[in-house]
């Protein structure tokens, strides 16, 4: 159970970012990306061990200076292209089951969000507590609706593109959520049990889109910093 604390944060940091290159310890107004993660999660006071995975000696002694732990390199196989962020996950907790340390709770906290607020992190443990569940996953809702979303034919008609009038008015109404990354946590016992965590135990948490920020390019980058920004002259309700 998560009050025990006995949790732990896994904040996932592979070297090979090729969208944007060594973008997990590139600065962001001041600070190393990954130093936002690790601090929301030392802040969040929900975790018995905060550690940073990862391939790189040189990112790993930028996450201790930061605060986080890193008591082994992850693995050639999790560090590949393909490896997925479960295989990950799975490695960091048999690594710590062979130094005789087991968790009740992990959250896999990506660095890529680094608006995510510690009371999120708080949040995302009391709403699992509150339905009994076996997973909690952060979402915000979608900036469009999907009724404006389709694929195009090679010659980029237009034919198709839209449902019917009567069915885009319905679907308009609809209000759509979006996995946004920042936030993963489960019970280990219901990793281990599953082959996926998102079952009829696993619960969303809702969070803002200003806080939803997912970086992959420079464009989502100078967005981050702007919002980081804007936060910090005018406080959340300045935009």
């Amino acid at each position: 159970m998560s009050t025990t604390l006995n949790n732990i944060a896994i904040i996932p940091a592979r070297s090979g970012s090729k969208c944007l290159k060594d973008k997990n310890i590139k600065p962001l107004n001041g600070k190393p990306l990954m130093a936002y993660t690790i601090e929301a999660a030392l802040q969040s006071k929900m975790f018995s061990t905060v550690m940073v995975s990862t391939d790189s000696e040189t990112y790993a002694q930028i996450a201790r200076e930061w605060g986080a732990e890193v008591p082994f390199l992850r693995s050639a196989e999790s560090s590949s292209d393909t490896a997925s962020s479960w295989s990950v996950v799975r490695e960091v907790l048999a690594m710590y089951k062979d130094l005789r340390q087991e968790f009740d709770c992990f959250a896999l906290l990506q660095p890529t969000t680094p608006l995510r607020k510690s009371s999120e992190i708080v949040a995302g443990f009391k709403l699992m507590e509150e339905k009994q569940a076996g997973a909690v996953v952060s979402v915000c809702e979608a900036e469009h609706s999907l009724t404006l979303y389709n694929t195009l034919p090679v010659d980029h008609s237009f034919v198709g593109f839209l449902t019917s009038p009567e069915q885009y008015a319905r679907q308009m109404g609809d209000t759509y959520y979006r996995l946004n990354g920042a936030l993963y946590i489960s019970r280990v016992d219901h990793l281990q049990s599953h082959h996926s965590i998102y079952d009829e135990n696993c619960y969303a948490l809702i969070m803002p889109q200003e806080h939803s920020i997912d970086i992959d390019s420079q464009f989502d980058f100078s967005l981050a910093s702007f919002l980081l920004s804007a936060q910090e002259s005018g406080g959340e309700n300045s935009f």
